[in-house]
């Protein structure tokens, strides 16, 4: 069975960095983030408690879910503002159509918390360089930080997510569980609940690894399932999937950062071809056509170069979008040697949106029957198994690169 290859993002104080944002859009000069602050409920109504809180209050000892009374006692410079669920649920949805470019399998946890399985979506990257990438956008072009953890499995990408804090990347594979896992007190552990903590300290059991490294039998004895649910999430263990409805992305890319610099339009072009192989067979799974195509080039200096173009004709077809892409690096290329390449499509449409003249579907006919045998091939042996015969695979590059 392959390896998974999963990863979690968590937004960092997601509501009070999310009020921020959008006070700042709405011409605010002061931003919270940088001044003692929570959002909290309402004060007069004596229902305010503490839902978010800045680093600053951190430093004061506040902590999320205490009131907002005990919170000014702490810090009486404290600025309390007002939830605002509106303007959350864009946000986040700002942050899910982002990780849409990186796969289809999306779990949505919570408002600010997403699983990702990126298994078939790699395409010669690896994981932790996919979760280096996002955490790097999603402070670039949304405006907030996220915290991703890289992992096998669900339970230990949300724990390494759980890891220091804010706007990290942390792994947490098998062989790191002792060390960064067993030495966390048992209450750190996922969904393990207040009252069951109580009963495992009078049990002896006080950090991860004592309840990784206790009697399983015991455990299934005093507390049933949930007992070996623990001590199997204790020692890493779980087989969950990334439960995901699949949704139809406003626009679908792939992007890779390269494990050494590149030089010269060839091998740039093997990369964008294989990259544009990946984007336009996801572009089929849903039946949608691209009206536009992007090249993102990031050289060694992480100087930013990017190119769109109209397309005449809207198409899913890799021979015709590789061509416009190759085109963009044709006029966009200076030279330097590149770090990053990245292939998008915007503008997405079905196929029953538009009306193709006969001409066109004479020339797309066969084009579009080479591709669908290609996708169903993929479907059966996996996407890094089959290829064009003209594409060099992004895994061989990098592999070939390593090597150099």
């Amino acid at each position: 069975m392959k390896e998974r290859q999963i990863l979690h993002v968590d937004v960092n104080n997601a509501f009070l960095s999310w009020t921020a944002i959008q006070r700042l859009k709405e011409g605010e000069t002061l931003d919270i983030r940088e001044i003692p602050s929570v959002i909290g409920g309402d004060e007069e109504t004596r229902s305010g408690i503490v839902l978010a809180k800045s680093m600053k209050a951190k430093a004061c000892g506040i902590v999320t879910g205490e009131t907002l009374y005990q919170a000014r006692k702490k810090c009486n410079n404290l600025q309390v503002y007002p939830s605002n669920y509106k303007v959350y649920k864009n946000y986040s949805n700002a942050l899910y159509n982002l990780l849409l470019q990186y796969t289809d399998k999306i779990e949505r946890f919570s408002i600010d918390e997403c699983f990702l399985d990126m298994t078939e979506y790699l395409a010669g990257a690896t994981l932790l360089n996919k979760a280096i990438e996002i955490n790097n956008r999603v402070e670039k072009e949304l405006g907030f930080t996220v915290n991703v953890g890289v992992a096998h499995n669900k339970l230990l990408a949300k724990m390494a997510s759980d890891f220091e804090k804010p706007n990290k990347v942390h792994t947490l594979y098998e062989e790191e569980i002792p060390k960064k896992m067993w030495c966390l007190p048992i209450s750190e552990l996922f969904m393990l609940g207040r009252k069951t903590v109580p009963k495992l300290y009078n049990m002896g059991i006080r950090k991860i690894g004592d309840l990784a490294k206790f009697d399983e039998k015991i455990l299934i004895k005093k507390f049933g399932k949930h007992g070996k649910l623990m001590w199997e999430y204790a020692n890493g263990i779980d087989n969950s999937e990334v439960q995901y409805e699949p949704e139809e992305p406003k626009s679908i890319g792939n992007s890779i950062t390269l494990p050494s610099d590149i030089y010269g339009k060839d091998k740039i072009n093997e990369i964008v071809l294989a990259l544009t192989e990946q984007v336009t067979y996801r572009l089929r799974k849903y039946d949608l056509l691209a009206n536009v195509v992007s090249v993102q080039l990031r050289t060694k200096d992480f100087k930013d170069y990017s190119h769109q173009r109209k397309l005449l004709i809207s198409t899913n077809s890799t021979r015709e979008i590789y061509k416009v892409a190759k085109e963009i690096v044709e006029e966009m290329y200076k030279g330097d040697f590149i770090r990053l390449i990245g292939v998008r499509t915007d503008e997405l449409c079905h196929k029953g949106q538009i009306q193709l003249t006969l001409f066109d579907n004479e020339n797309s006919k066969k084009q579009e029957k080479i591709d669908k045998s290609i996708d169903v091939l993929k479907e059966k042996y996996g996407y890094s198994k089959i290829t064009r015969g003209t594409v060099m695979n992004v895994e061989n590059i990098v592999k070939a690169k390593r090597k150099e």
